[in-house]
């Protein structure tokens, strides 16, 4: 199982010349294990910021070309990179509640949005034993500013994230699971062993609400999220605020 869970795919093209070419600049194989697991974490936690891609099944080297990325294509990202580090890893699918991204998602077309997303993290094996990892999709900047929005606050379910530990997310790596969005999860779709698995039986957003979605909600969606990074956080109105700030434990 483990072979399998390092090979390439498609989707986790780690053979690609980006890859390689960041992983030997970055002198990751010369690390041990736990240190390659936390480059690769980090790397994409701080330098793939938190944003909304054309799609989901996106090639790992194009999440890494955009340098921006959400649950779903940083977590191609990340796996891709800990594979090309010869650390076994596997693809864990669910759907989130939609109320997870209120505050990003333009109060005007909020109600018409899908109630399920889908979401994901990586789950690693380390030390005889599987890490779930799913902390790495809000860089610091974002959580940052939630925490000054929200510092009496440790429920939080809105604005991208979805944790009961707002004030002190334990978002580093040190060898055991994070997570930022797993109290807005809903429904449970299982292990794959790679996102190409994962996508060939869930899609969402395709026909014209994909277009409408790829060629101008998305881009909306990123300018709210420059604007959280930057310490504007939007309010929510009406009942739906209250929910959100108290946050939906699902897990």
């Amino acid at each position: 199982m483990s072979h399998v869970l390092t090979q390439p795919t498609p989707l986790l093209d780690y053979h690609s010349e980006a890859i390689q070419t960041l992983i030997e600049e970055r002198g990751w194989l010369d690390l041990t294990p736990f240190a390659r697991i936390g480059a690769a974490y980090d790397f994409v936690r701080e330098e793939i910021l938190f944003g909304y891609n054309a799609g989901d099944a996106l090639p790992a080297s194009k999440v890494l070309a955009d340098g921006f990325g959400q649950c779903n294509t940083k977590s191609t990202l990340l796996m891709a990179l800990l594979r090309g580090l010869g650390i076994p890893s596997r693809f864990h699918g669910f759907t989130i509640t939609k109320s997870l991204q209120r505050g990003i998602v333009p109060e005007l077309i909020y109600p018409i949005t899908p109630q399920n997303i889908l979401h994901s993290w990586v789950e690693i094996e380390f030390e005889g034993r599987w890490v779930q990892l799913e902390g790495f999709i809000l860089d610091n900047a974002v959580i940052e500013s939630l925490q000054r929005r929200f510092p009496e606050r440790s429920a939080l379910c809105a604005y991208g994230a979805g944790t009961q530990r707002l004030q002190d997310p334990g978002l580093q790596w040190e060898g055991q699971s994070t997570y930022v969005q797993s109290t807005g999860i809903n429904q449970d779709f299982g292990l794959y062993d790679a996102p190409d698995d994962f996508y060939a039986r869930h899609r969402q957003l395709t026909g014209l609400r994909g277009f409408i979605y790829r060629h101008f909600v998305r881009h909306w969606m990123n300018r709210r999220v420059h604007g959280i990074r930057n310490g504007k956080v939007p309010s929510i109105g009406g009942r739906d605020r209250s929910r959100a700030a108290t946050g939906v434990a699902h897990l």
